[in-house]
């Protein structure tokens, strides 16, 4: 005798069933197809992670130079204190002809910035030029180019903080591929020896970093936009000696 099909043993057979038919209609490929992957998952966090870990100890052991060959000119990147300090001593010290401060804020002033920093009057008024446009690194590296390539420039000195310098070489050099970028690394925080293990603010900004530098690689592979063409905005965003901003 058939059980009813009202029977709830009948219908968890037919459950039961169902769900065979459907493993066999999908057949091992799947399977496969699930398994790979679920490996190249794996694999893709493993080099994730393993990345992060040469990139953070990479960035750790950066140094500031004690000596840095004259260039014609030299570019900070706005971040810090410290790093405005350490391009204003450069070109105090003849390092190069001109000073490009990129990413400025646009309400600072050429008279309220050179008083923030203590820089000289003189020095600021010959050979700073300020440029408000840039609001990230993407933005810093296009305005920079534009400055390299308006001055004819060969070499220039690249400074920002020791974990910022490999994004910030990858995004400028890319614009800039007649002049040589020489980087001059801030280090704000010794960190060096795995020191930043032990740092959860310095751990924190490191991973930061290096995932905006991943997106960063891999946008380098993809053709850089000509700097050259049409008329240069570099003549309306950089804050030349000759204008007051305040």
């Amino acid at each position: 005798m058939l059980p009813s099909r009202s029977n709830p043993d009948y219908i968890f057979a037919m459950m039961k069933a169902a769900s065979r038919d459907s493993g066999g209609a999908r057949g091992p490929g799947a399977g496969r197809a699930l398994r790979v992957a679920a490996m190249a998952l794996l694999a893709g966090a493993i080099f994730f992670v393993g990345g992060f870990g040469l990139f953070a100890t990479y960035v750790s052991e950066l140094e500031t130079p004690r000596e840095i060959k004259t260039a014609d000119g030299i570019i900070v990147l706005t971040g810090g204190q410290a790093r405005l300090d350490a391009a204003l001593e450069l070109l105090k010290s003849g390092k190069g002809r001109r000073l490009l401060i990129s990413g400025v804020h646009p309400d600072a002033g050429r008279d309220s910035l050179r008083r923030i920093t203590g820089g000289d009057k003189d020095l600021f008024a010959c050979c700073v030029d300020i440029d408000h446009a840039a609001l990230d690194t993407i933005g810093n590296a296009e305005e920079s180019a534009k400055w390299v390539q308006s001055h004819a420039y060969e070499r220039v000195i690249l400074v920002t903080s020791n974990y910022h310098m490999p994004r910030s070489l990858l995004e400028i050099g890319r614009l800039v591929e007649r002049a040589k970028v020489e980087p001059y690394p801030v280090v704000n925080t010794p960190l060096a020896g795995g020191g930043w293990l032990t740092k959860p603010a310095a751990l924190r900004v490191i991973f930061t970093e290096y995932t905006k530098y991943v997106a960063a690689v891999a946008r380098s592979a993809l053709p850089a936009g000509s700097i050259g063409d049409g008329e240069p905005r570099y003549t309306a965003t950089i804050v030349r000696n000759t204008v007051e901003a305040d």
